[in-house]
């Protein structure tokens, strides 16, 4: 290298300084992982010029054996890992290694609490990647060429991890990239090479490119397997390499939570890895979060995130993709229209099903666990998936009424295998909160006749009820809607005390609807109160509440669905209002009954003051 030809210095974005000191402190205790993530790096960085290479032969030249070299230098206590893969540009390396350019960051660093062992979890879901050499050593240098730059574009950064960095510009004859650890001063176990060896062994046997270690002899030594582990036969790959891969394909710390593996021959050939993670990601509602699988062609790496595999309800799968019937030169936009990858999309999304389905039924605990982390997520798919909407809704779980328990553990079969001869329908509520669900009025006959409902609470509810409205050939209703009909469930004598009531009702009902005038559809008696005076009720085809505020916070414009006012002829209030003389106090009461229903269903009141001064009025009498 010759002489530094311009000089910089530069200080680190804000989040790269939080997040340095979080992780040195957080993550010290696994140390030894900065080496997996600094070679999983160099691997990448093989894979991209791979590609690269592809369509311009030239950037390997007469470099065509992609490594990674790890060495230690006892006397100048400093760790190299060298690769000959892509190279930097200078603005690849002041976007790379001196921004973090996550969307989420802020709202990320902002969740770490200060608990070590929390904080170590979390960090780990962000991917620490490069930043992870801070953690053993108080100077990093790096230098690197671009594959098909020239020589003088080399870069050279360096930094002590705290408020800045330095970039030069110089010569480099070598492209690709070489990161010089200088190590703390308690941390020379790390200049060991069994030591190094260990570490490369346990954490990078699963990669495709070689990690070279000079031996005893100083002769270079492949350390790791250097083979594509899905290649393998199952019987040939422990569980903990299947950890490692996903590891280094997902950029997460944790173990996966379940994985399958699957050779495809015949009239198309594939393999499949596919992972479920054990925890989602921190950015996962992003709406710029990567997804995908990572796929390759005849085990030549492609892309990352290629996501025309996955619906975006499985967008939490990770994993490889590794096809022999693509073209080696295909691009994203041909991905968007192929009959091998429409082929190989619906394979895999009814092997992510299946193998939800069976971890369900194998392993409830392990599965209760999944659907924390990804139910709502996995809610979106009957929308999203009509073809398979039957085995989605095989996996979704709800809170219900024969529980009371707000967590979600009850799936429509559950339901079904409890359902009376009599009963033909799957009875539900929608909410704001939990407690908003399980305390509707709604339920009151539903919990006399020992009916049990759904309890749903999750924004995404509303829209999963739009697009799921039956199970095994059983409609799923709404009791918040429409007239209620319960079919054989009903009691004749209840049905002519009904039609009783609608007679001696008739002249109170026109009077309310007078009263409340365009604020509602209609006013009727309810067959579903039994304790409460009154509650609101939808058309089959108007629009809740709920999904009123969600399509209007999407910025569209949605007509308001007027409410239809039921009233219990049975309760001393709604009496009270029918003996009521007074215009004054009988218009008072019929607005009180209104506003009350509605405040039961976590509505909100157009004039919340004149409720209180009704209330108050009728209060002192």
């Amino acid at each position: 290298m010759a002489e530094n030809i311009q000089k910089e210095k530069h200080g680190f974005q804000a989040e790269v300084k939080q997040l340095l000191h979080l992780m040195i402190h957080a993550l010290y205790s696994n140390k030894e992982i900065f080496l997996r993530e600094l070679i999983s790096n160099a691997s990448d960085a093989a894979d991209k010029l791979r590609f690269e290479s592809l369509r311009n032969p030239m950037l390997l030249v007469d470099d065509t054996e992609l490594k990674v070299w790890v060495s230690v230098d006892k006397e100048a206590k400093t760790i190299t890992i060298r690769d000959n893969g892509i190279g930097m540009s200078k603005a690849e390396v002041i976007a790379n290694l001196g921004t973090i350019a996550k969307s989420g960051t802020r709202e990320f660093l902002s969740s770490l609490s200060g608990d070590k062992a929390k904080d170590a979890k979390l960090i780990g879901q962000f991917g620490v990647g490069f930043y992870s050499g801070f953690i053993v050593a108080d100077k990093v240098v790096v230098t690197t060429l671009k594959a098909g730059a020239s020589e003088n574009e080399g870069v050279r950064w360096s930094s002590s991890g705290e408020g800045e960095y330095e970039l030069e510009t110089i010569t480099r004859s070598n492209r690709g990239t070489e990161i010089v650890l200088h190590l703390k001063a308690d941390e020379e176990e790390f200049l060991n090479d069994w030591r190094l060896r260990h570490i490369i062994t346990k954490y990078s046997d699963h990669l495709t490119l070689p990690v070279v270690m000079k031996n005893d002899k100083n002769e270079e030594e492949v350390v790791n397997r250097a083979t594509a582990l899905w290649t393998l036969a199952k019987n040939e790959i422990t569980d903990d390499q299947y950890k490692e891969l996903y590891k280094h394909v997902a950029h997460d710390f944790e173990d996966p939570l379940i994985w399958a593996h699957n050779k495809v021959e015949g009239k198309l050939e594939y393999i499949t890895l596919l992972y479920i993670p054990s925890r989602a990601p921190f950015d996962l509602w992003h709406a710029g979060k990567s997804r995908g699988l990572k796929l390759y062609v005849r085990r030549v790496f492609i892309m990352d995130d290629a996501e025309q595999f996955l619906p975006h309800y499985l967008r939490f799968v990770r994993g490889v993709i590794d096809s022999n019937d693509l073209p080696l030169n295909i691009s994203r936009e041909i991905l968007q229209n192929n009959r091998v990858i429409d082929a190989i999309r619906t394979a895999v999304i009814k092997r992510v099903l299946g193998v939800l389905e069976q971890l369900a039924v194998d392993d409830k605990e392990k599965y209760q666990k999944f659907w924390k982390e990804f139910g709502q997520v996995l809610k979106e798919g009957p929308a999203e998936d009509f073809a398979n909407k039957e085995q989605i809704a095989k996996l979704l779980r709800f809170a219900s009424t024969h529980t009371g328990d707000e967590a979600q553990t009850v799936s429509l079969e559950d339901y079904i295998a409890r359902m009376p001869s009599e009963q033909s329908k799957i009875y539900y509520v929608t909410a704001d909160t939990f407690n908003a669900a399980r305390h509707s009025p709604h339920l009151e006959v539903f919990k006399k006749k020992g009916i049990e409902v759904l309890l749903l609470s999750d924004r995404v509810d509303e829209w999963l009820m739009s697009h799921l409205t039956e199970f095994q050939s059983k409609p799923l209703q709404s009791v918040t809607r429409g007239g209620l009909d319960l079919g054989d469930l009903n009691d004749k004598n209840v049905e002519e005390q009904y039609k009783q009531a609608e007679d001696n009702y008739a002249e109170t009902l026109k009077k309310v609807k007078e009263v409340l005038q365009d604020g509602i559809k209609e006013v009727r008696l309810s067959k579903r109160l039994t304790d409460s005076p009154s509650c609101v009720v939808l058309d089959d085809n108007d629009l809740s509440n709920q999904m009123e505020r969600m399509l209007r916070a999407s910025g569209q414009v949605v007509p308001t669905s007027k409410p239809i006012l039921e009233l219990n002829p049975d309760h001393p209030m709604i009496k009270r209002l029918k003996e009521e003389q007074d215009q004054t106090m009988f218009e008072d009461w019929a607005q009180i009954l209104f506003d009350q229903a509605v405040l039961a269903e976590g509505g909100q009141l157009e004039d919340p003051a004149s409720f209180v001064r009704r209330f108050n009025k009728l209060l002192l009498g």
